[in-house]
């Protein structure tokens, strides 16, 4: 557990957002531009920015500034030279130096970009020669489903919920209307995506979680290949009642490898779950998932799962997280078949400050699957392995979460740091889980798959 620390930034009477200060300390701009500036706007800077961040740095979005132009860029410079500096921006918080690295949705600057940006910055920010602009990017609609700008093409299936309105100031609320799926055959997914059904809904919505209501015959959609303290199902909400997905802000579509999907039947309803908190504005919205079918006649060998994987061990349901002060929990959980891991969403609430995922094996060997070091909670970024990094494991394996909470005056997202906090619901509570999309294997496919990638050169311990 040491190391771990060490990796989080913390040592004996040193907090983690004191470590955090450090780290984000940011260095003069100078104020002159010189004949030996070597990085522009124009030329070096611009390209990164539409790569990587104008589709939300751009008019009517969900970012508080604008990025299209240099003029828009300019009076921003020092928060963004922080920002980038500590790759808090863009958000994507997956330890560089443990784990996977390899992801289907890596938006991440480069270690190069990173120097661009900075270096910029450095030399004064220069705008460069106006003919070195790329031409300008078009805005994406703010509210675009991101599959369709990624290029899987339109939706087949759009279903749209009932509207909440919230008030300015209010307690949580935990909308759950229910509507049926208009189909009349079944289908198979291979792609899904959940949205507010509006901008502003963003900025209330915590979470959206698509349940679904099955028929009496659809068994096989619950999930029964964890289990919790012994031989013992889990039982508890998040992981009896099977999903179409969850979504909350950061994160974009789950899109299963080949293979692999969801089957829905006609007489299925999507009972849904929006918990909603109040911003200082009153906000209407509600929710959208958008579906992408296999083909008819195509029919995957494999269903995906959603489990959340818990931070907390079930002989204390609750947290016990003291006013200013560190706290760490964790949880375990074990694989009854064999699975391969698709991806990893930390969640966790205000106080959430990293989170570790980890495989222990049957024979006691243990693999660092991912960390996230600098968990924010207004982006709970998805990280989806590339299809030849994800993980299996044998039946047996016990998936180990670790979660910690910083609720601190440091924490720049606590309400407030002499407060008890405890487990709940509410955005002030705490909880911790990990989101995993899971493909169960056959022992023989598990077999199958390690020796495809042991031919492949793969040294990993998820092997032996």
């Amino acid at each position: 557990m040491d190391g771990r620390r060490r990796a989080v930034g913390w040592s004996a009477g040193v907090g983690l957002a004191a470590a955090a200060a450090v780290a984000l300390a940011v260095a003069p701009v100078r104020a002159a531009d010189t004949p030996a500036t070597r990085v522009t706007f124009t030329k070096d800077v611009a390209p990164i920015l539409q790569e990587k961040c104008q589709d939300c740095h751009q008019p009517g979005s969900i970012a508080p500034m604008s990025l299209m132009t240099y003029q828009e860029a300019r009076p921003w410079i020092r928060s963004i030279r922080e920002k980038v500096a500590s790759r808090e921006m863009p958000p994507w918080h997956i330890d560089r130096s443990v784990g996977i690295q390899e992801f289907k949705n890596d938006f991440s600057l480069s270690d190069a970009q990173v120097k661009t940006i900075v270096d910029w910055v450095d030399e004064g920010a220069p705008m460069g020669n106006p003919a070195d602009m790329p031409p300008p990017r078009t805005p994406v609609d703010p509210n675009a489903w991101r599959g369709v700008v990624d290029g899987l093409g339109q939706p087949d299936l759009v279903i749209t919920s009932p509207t909440y309105t919230m008030p300015a100031v209010h307690q949580d609320v935990w909308w759950r209307p229910e509507q049926a799926i208009p189909i009349t055959e079944a289908r198979w997914v291979k792609a899904i995506e959940i949205r507010p059904s509006s901008v502003q809904g963003r900025r209330i919505m915590h979470h959206i979680i698509a349940y679904r209501v099955l028929n009496a015959d659809e068994a096989d959609a619950v999930n029964t290949g964890t289990s919790r303290g012994g031989n013992r199902l889990v039982n508890n909400l998040v992981n009896s009642r099977p999903q179409l997905m969850e979504w909350a802000i950061g994160k974009g579509y789950d899109l299963y490898r080949a293979d692999t999907g969801k089957r829905i039947e006609p007489g299925e309803q999507i009972s849904w779950e929006m918990h909603i908190h109040a911003v200082g504005e009153e906000i209407t919205s509600g929710a959208q998932i958008a579906i992408w079918f296999y083909p008819k006649g195509q029919e995957p060998h494999h269903q995906s799962y959603l489990v959340g994987f818990s931070a907390i061990k079930d002989s204390s349901p609750g947290l016990d997280i003291k006013p200013n002060s560190i706290s760490m929990s964790e949880g375990f959980t074990t694989l009854q078949k064999a699975a391969i891991l698709e991806n990893f969403q930390p969640h966790m609430h205000l106080r959430g400050k990293a989170m570790e995922l980890e495989a222990i094996l049957p024979d006691g060997t243990r693999q660092v699957v991912s960390f996230v070091r600098n968990f924010n909670f207004n982006w709970m970024t998805n990280y989806v392995y590339a299809d030849d990094a994800a993980p299996a494991f044998p039946k047996g394996t016990v998936i180990h979460v670790i979660a910690w909470y910083d609720n601190t005056a440091g924490n720049r997202n606590n309400p407030d740091p002499n407060q008890w906090v405890g487990y709940g619901d509410r955005t002030v509570d705490e909880m911790g889980h990990a989101w995993v999309n899971v493909t169960y294997l056959t022992d023989q496919e598990y077999a199958d798959w390690v020796t495809a990638h042991k031919k492949k050169g793969v040294d990993s311990q998820q092997q032996q």
